[in-house]
């Protein structure tokens, strides 16, 4: 079980990355990774809310649409439980923590309308997952979103003082980048953890 729940891990970081393989969450990875100071608290409430979804949606999904037939509903539910997180956090940081709600607040909206969230909880409801394996690949996608976060935004901030040719300023830049990123990842292998951790 133990060596299922690293490869599960280990899979959700690097080999089925949510944005570098999966392609979701790109606009926000795109919009948030400009700067190094906005990575942390974007990254943090990221995986925050892709755990917490995964962990009220799974019962939701099991004992609740599953045994009532209403499978179909699910992207409606999952939506409502992720869109009820942001607003409990949002309503938390702005009354308990004022100074951190004015520099995280601005993404929260980005976060509610976040496909990566989504699609992980929809991820979570297809497979056969546990209730454990499915929060470990909920806080691991989270955390490999937030790995590619800080590692482009270190890019971005190095490109902006190199000699790009105007032509690949911005955008076009930061999309090679992210390609090489994706490469550089799909190079761990999950055939050979199978072999190590089962």
């Amino acid at each position: 079980m133990s060596g299922n729940l690293f490869i599960t891990a280990i899979a959700s970081i690097f080999i089925n990355n949510v944005v570098l393989t999966q392609f979701m969450g790109v606009s926000p990875f795109f919009g948030a990774s400009k700067k190094m100071s906005q990575v942390k608290n974007m990254g943090i409430i990221v995986i925050l809310v892709m755990t917490l979804a995964s962990i009220i949606a799974y019962p939701v999904n099991y004992y609740f649409l599953v045994p009532m037939d209403l499978k179909f509903l699910c992207i409606l539910f999952f939506l409502i439980i992720i869109t009820v997180i942001v607003q409990v956090i949002e309503l938390l940081l702005k009354n308990k923590m004022p100074l951190l709600y004015q520099s995280v607040g601005i993404y929260l909206p980005y976060i509610a309308a976040n496909c990566a969230v989504l699609g992980i909880v929809l991820q979570n409801s297809e497979s056969n997952y546990s209730f454990i394996e499915a929060v470990v690949h909920a806080f691991f996608s989270g955390l490999g979103f937030f790995l590619v976060l800080f590692i482009m935004a270190a890019i971005r901030e190095k490109l902006d003082m190199a000699e790009v040719p105007k032509a690949f300023k911005g955008i076009p830049i930061a999309f090679i980048s992210a390609g090489l990123m994706a490469m550089a990842f799909l190079a761990v292998d999950k055939s050979i953890l199978i072999k190590l951790f089962s």
